[in-house]
């Protein structure tokens, strides 16, 4: 089977992004070229944020503010960075430049409105039949995932964030 499958992570678990990234790295090990772009985080204190900008043919891209977006009332600025990432994973699958593309968070940016189902369908119907796709974020469409050849979803059956926990650096971010 050659590449050019379509992936998705979702699920209320802890780990979507992590499992993308391991992924990223595989692929990297083999001499891909990837391309992650992360919506609604726009944090570069993130852990993966520090060490990833430095592997070899990876490329990781955030598009969004350092904040937190409140659901149903994103603000324009939300709105535009969301969809320069959009723009910029739509050249990235068409170009055949990239082996493996992630949009981490893609699902979460939809349900918050940040961005139109209809454009992710779109990307997907017109991406190099060579990209591997992965689309990651809790709530994945079920159009999407319709779309898609792999879709895993992890379960939160226990976190200590439900305990009062707060997120801890180095492993939540």
């Amino acid at each position: 089977m050659s590449k050019g499958l379509i992936h998705i992570y979702t699920g209320e678990g802890k780990g979507k992004t992590t499992s993308a990234i391991g992924l990223a790295v595989r692929a990297c090990g083999h001499g891909w070229n990837v391309l992650m772009i992360q919506f609604m985080k726009g944090h570069s204190s993130k852990g993966e944020f520090q060490i990833l900008k430095n592997i070899p043919n990876f490329e990781f891209v955030q598009t969004g503010l350092p904040s937190f977006i409140q659901k149903g009332s994103p603000t324009v600025e939300d709105i535009q960075l969301a969809q320069e990432g959009v723009l910029k994973a739509q050249k990235a699958v068409i170009s055949g430049n990239y082996d493996l593309v992630i949009l981490d968070e893609i699902h979460m940016a939809i349900d918050f409105g940040l961005v139109q189902l209809e454009e992710i369908i779109n990307l997907i119907q017109n991406k190099s039949t060579d990209t591997e796709l992965v689309l990651t974020g809790r709530n994945a469409p079920p159009e999407l995932v319709k779309l898609s050849d792999y879709v895993s979803e992890i379960l939160d059956i226990k976190h200590p964030y439900h305990h009062g926990k707060k997120n801890r650096r180095g492993i939540e971010y």
